[in-house]
């Protein structure tokens, strides 16, 4: 098992044991492997992900819990939630927002639930109404740099559904200047111009 953290467009595996979609990874010269489970060896990887001559990190133990546990220690943690949101026509809901295709999230606010956050950022950002939530996708993982604090969001998507023909507003307020409808057989010209953590979430889909 493991779990995939983005340091901007590059992969950090934490891993119990090396499978065959981390494998590859090893044999790139550009790659940092990790077996020693410590705090400066945490600290060394985040050091060296953060380098512009990195591809991607596998840091390796037995414990995939203990080892995210003490990861987890060195960021403020986020949470957020996202919606991937079809249409009867079977179309998805993409955003555009700082130059990026991206899918509607947010973070969660205090005594919310998971489920509400991501339906009401989904409501807030593209201004559709009464989307009801079908199932729970994948959680995602990304860090970045705010305000002197390194971040990591650890965000939960939910596959979503809406009825009818809704009028699309986008939440100006959050960067947003765009929200379209796309049939799959668009997506591509999103898939050029957006975030890994987002292909990830669609290769549901695609794979």
């Amino acid at each position: 098992m493991y779990i995939k953290i983005y340091f901007g467009d590059k992969p950090l595996f934490l891993c119990d044991g090396v499978s065959p979609d981390i494998e590859p990874y090893l044999h790139h010269d550009d790659a940092i492997l990790i077996e020693e489970f410590s705090s400066p060896a945490i600290k060394s990887m985040i050091y060296e992900m953060e380098l512009p001559g990195i591809h991607a990190g596998i840091f390796q133990h037995h414990d995939l819990d203990a080892l995210k546990k003490a990861f987890w220690k060195k960021f403020l943690v986020i949470k957020a939630g996202g919606g991937v949101v079809w249409n009867p026509d079977q179309e998805l809901l993409f955003i555009h927002r700082r130059g990026k295709w991206d899918l509607p999230k947010g973070k969660l606010d205090d005594g919310e639930t998971i489920d509400h956050c991501a339906k009401r950022e989904v409501e807030e950002e593209t201004g559709l109404r009464n989307v009801s939530i079908t199932r729970p996708l994948l959680t995602t993982y990304h860090t970045y740099h705010e305000s002197g604090k390194h971040i990591l969001k650890e965000t939960y998507w939910f596959e979503m559904a809406t009825t009818g023909i809704q009028q699309l507003v986008p939440q100006t307020s959050e960067d947003i200047h765009a929200v379209d409808w796309l049939p799959r057989e668009k997506w591509d010209q999103a898939l050029t111009n957006t975030f890994p953590s987002i292909k990830d979430v669609l290769e549901f889909y695609v794979t």
